[in-house]
C-alpha cells in the first residue's frame, strides 16, 4: 500500500527507459529488512525502489517531515539526494522519524570519471559528479549510526536507464530520448551535448569503441559508481 503526501505524478517520458531494475530492487529489499513501515523520500528518476509488499509512505525531501519521531520502520531514498536543499540537515530528520535501517541508492563521485563515457563526452561525467554527494558526507551526517557503502552492480540488461547502465550498450546513448531520461545530460549545453555524442557515433562507426571496450559486451555485471549506502543506528 503506498500514500503519497506531494501529489506528483512523475515525468511520463522518463518511466518509459528509467523502470525499477529488479536486481537493485532486492538488494534494497534485502537492506530494509524485516521492516513493515516504509518511508519513501524523493524517489528520483529512476521510479521507487521501496519495497512493494510493505506500507510504503512517499514524501518530497523536506528539512521539517511532518510525522513524528520513530515513526517507520525504515527510509529509502533512491537517486534523489543531488536534489536536497540540505543534505545534512535532511539526513538528520530522515533519521529522527525512523527507528531503523536508512537505505540510500546513490552514485559515488571519486567514481563516475572512470567510466568509458569519459572519454566522449568528459563535460557530462564532470558535472554530474560536481552534483552528487561525496560518501563520507552521509557518515558524518548519521555519525552515531553504523554507515555503509557497497558497490551495486549493475545487470547487462539493466532497465533503469542511467548512463552506466549502457556500458555494454553503447548504442543507446546515441537516441536523445535515452539521454533525456538521465539528468546528467541536462547539466551541460546543448553543443556540449552534440559533439558528446558525435565522439561516440565517431567511435562506434570506426570500430574504435569496440577495440577498446568490446569486452563490456558480454560481461553480465559491472562495477561503476553506483552504491548502496545503509545507514543502521547503535
Amino acid at each position: 500500500m503506498t500514500r503519497t503526501t506531494d501529489g506528483s505524478a512523475g515525468d511520463t517520458d522518463h518511466r518509459r527507459y528509467r523502470r525499477a531494475e529488479p536486481a537493485f530492487a532486492r538488494a534494497v529489499a534485502k537492506a530494509v529488512g524485516d521492516a513493515r513501515s516504509v518511508l519513501d523520500i524523493g524517489t528520483g528518476v529512476g521510479g521507487s525502489y521501496a519495497p512493494s509488499d510493505r506500507e510504503v509512505t512517499a514524501v518530497a525531501p523536506a528539512q521539517d517531515l511532518p510525522f513524528a519521531d520513530d515513526t517507520f520502520d525504515a527510509a529509502v531514498t533512491t537517486f534523489s539526494v543531488p536534489e536536497w536543499d540540505d543534505l545534512e540537515r535532511g539526513l538528520a530528520e530522515v533519521r529522527r522519524v525512523t527507528r531503523g535501517p536508512i537505505v540510500i541508492v546513490t552514485f559515488d563521485p571519486d567514481r563516475i570519471e572512470r567510466s568509458w563515457l569519459a572519454e566522449y563526452a568528459p563535460e557530462v561525467l564532470a558535472s554530474d559528479a560536481r552534483r552528487h554527494p561525496a560518501l563520507p558526507r552521509f557518515a558524518d551526517a548519521l555519525g552515531d549510526d553504523t554507515v555503509t557503502s557497497t558497490p551495486l552492480p549493475i545487470p547487462f540488461t539493466c532497465v533503469d536507464g542511467f548512463s552506466e547502465a549502457y556500458y555494454a550498450r553503447p548504442e543507446r546513448l546515441l537516441d536523445p530520448d535515452v539521454r533525456r531520461a538521465d539528468p546528467a545530460w541536462g547539466l551541460v549545453d546543448e553543443v556540449t551535448v552534440r559533439r558528446s555524442v558525435a565522439a561516440l557515433r565517431t567511435a562506434l562507426e570506426s570500430g574504435e569503441w569496440d577495440r577498446r571496450h568490446g569486452s563490456l559486451r558480454i560481461r553480465p555485471t559491472y562495477e561503476g559508481s553506483l552504491v548502496l549506502v545503509t545507514a543502521t543506528p547503535n
